[in-house]
C-alpha cells in the first residue's frame, strides 16, 4: 500500500488510482447497500445545504468560513457545515419523520489516519423513537456494511465481529473498569478529577478543564478497549459532554448520547435529541465562551435553529462517520483509501 501522503498529491497517477480502485469500489457497494437498508426502513434521502450561518457551536470543531457576496449587498461570512444537524432538524420541525443525509461535512484541520477535513456523514433522525431504536440502527448499518467489504471489521491488529453480540456499556461502568475512577464521585470537580486522572498517570495541565481530564480518560484509558471482538455501545456520558442531548430520565446528570466503537475506533455518535430551546441556548453560549477563552473564535448561533426547536417532536438521530466504517470493512488502513479525491493538505 502506498504511503498516504503521496496518494493525496499524486492520486490521480494511474498506477496509484489503480492499487486505491478496488477499495473505492468497496465503498461504492457499501453505501449502496446502507441506501438500500434506510429505504427498506421507509427513510427519506435528504440533502442538506452545506453553506450555513453557523457550522455547529461545540468548543473543539473549527470550521472553513466563506463568503457571500449578494448582489448590491455587503459581503457576509457563511461556513461549509462540521455536520448537517441544524438544517435535519429543522426538516423535522417541518413535518418530516424519518430522514437520512449522506452529507459532505467540513472539519478544518482535522488530519491523520481516521480524520480527514472532508468526509461523508452518514447521518439519521427518526422521530417519536426513544435512542435506543437508533443505537439498533447504528448496530445494524455495521452489519449491513461488513457484508459489502469483507464480512469483518478490522483495524491495524484488531478484528471485531459485527454479528456478535454487541456490549453496551455505560461511562460511569467504562471509567471504573477500565480506570478505577468513580466517575460519578467527580462529576462537575475538575480539581477532584484532576487528582484520580493524575494518580491514572495521565499528564494533568494547568489548563485543563473538566472536559478535558475527561476526554484524556475516555482517549488513553478507554477507547483502546472498546469494540475487541465485538461492537461496544458507550452510553450515557455526563451530561456536560453531550450539548444536543437530553437528560436521561432517571438521572439528569447524565445523557441520552452513546458511540459506538469497532477495534477501538469510534463510527458513530447518537442522541435523545434535546428540544428545549433554551436549554440549547444555554449550552452553545457556554461552548462558544470556552471556544473564544481557548482558540479566539466564536461562531454565530443559529437563531433560526432554536426557533424550529419549538416544533421539533421528539427525536433520536445519529452522525455516522462513512469513511471510517468503510476503511474498517475493506481493510484499508488510511482515510485516505476511502477517498476518491482526497484533500489538498
Amino acid at each position: 500500500m502506498l504511503e498516504w501522503a503521496v496518494m493525496t498529491i499524486e492520486y490521480w497517477r494511474a498506477d496509484r488510482h489503480a492499487e486505491r480502485r478496488p477499495l473505492l469500489t468497496g465503498r461504492g457497494r457499501i453505501k449502496a447497500a446502507l441506501r438500500g437498508w434506510f429505504a427498506a426502513e421507509g427513510f427519506t434521502e435528504v440533502e442538506c445545504g452545506a453553506v450555513q450561518r453557523s457550522p455547529g457551536n461545540e468548543t473543539h470543531l473549527h470550521a472553513f468560513a466563506c463568503n457571500w457576496r449578494p448582489e448590491g449587498g455587503a459581503t457576509e461570512v457563511r461556513y461549509l457545515h462540521t455536520s448537517p444537524e441544524f438544517a435535519a432538524k429543522k426538516l423535522l420541525a417541518a413535518g418530516e419523520t424519518r430522514i437520512v443525509d449522506f452529507a459532505r461535512v467540513w472539519r478544518n484541520g482535522e488530519v491523520g489516519p481516521l480524520h480527514a477535513p472532508e468526509f461523508t456523514m452518514v447521518e439519521w433522525y427518526r422521530t417519536a423513537a426513544p435512542w435506543t431504536a437508533v443505537m439498533d440502527d447504528a448496530v445494524a448499518l455495521c452489519r449491513v456494511a461488513a457484508g459489502g467489504g469483507n464480512g469483518i471489521l478490522r483495524w491495524r491488529d484488531r478484528t471485531c465481529d459485527p454479528h456478535a453480540e454487541p456490549e453496551i456499556l455505560t461511562v460511569t461502568a467504562a471509567f471504573a473498569r477500565y480506570a478505577a475512577i468513580d466517575l460519578a464521585a467527580v462529576l462537575g470537580n475538575r480539581d477532584g478529577l484532576a487528582i484520580v486522572v493524575a494518580a491514572q498517570g495521565i499528564t494533568v495541565s494547568a489548563d485543563d478543564n473538566w472536559s478535558d481530564l475527561f476526554s484524556k480518560v475516555i482517549v488513553t484509558r478507554i477507547e483502546p478497549h472498546l469494540g475487541q471482538g465485538h461492537l461496544t455501545l458507550l452510553t450515557e456520558y455526563p451530561i456536560a459532554e453531550a450539548a444536543l442531548a437530553r437528560p436521561c430520565p432517571a438521572d439528569s446528570r447524565f445523557a441520552e448520547r452513546f458511540e459506538i466503537y469497532a477495534c477501538g475506533v469510534e463510527l458513530a455518535n447518537g442522541f435523545g435529541e434535546l428540544t428545549d430551546a433554551a436549554e440549547q441556548r444555554r449550552r452553545f453560549e457556554a461552548d462558544m465562551a470556552e471556544k473564544q477563552r481557548r482558540y479566539g473564535e466564536r461562531y454565530p448561533i443559529d437563531e433560526e435553529f432554536l426557533a424550529a426547536l419549538a416544533f421539533m417532536p421528539p427525536a433520536s438521530g445519529v452522525a455516522l462517520g462513512f469513511e471510517r466504517l468503510a476503511l474498517l470493512c475493506l481493510g484499508g488502513r488510511h482515510i485516505n483509501d476511502m477517498i476518491w479525491t482526497p484533500f489538498p493538505v
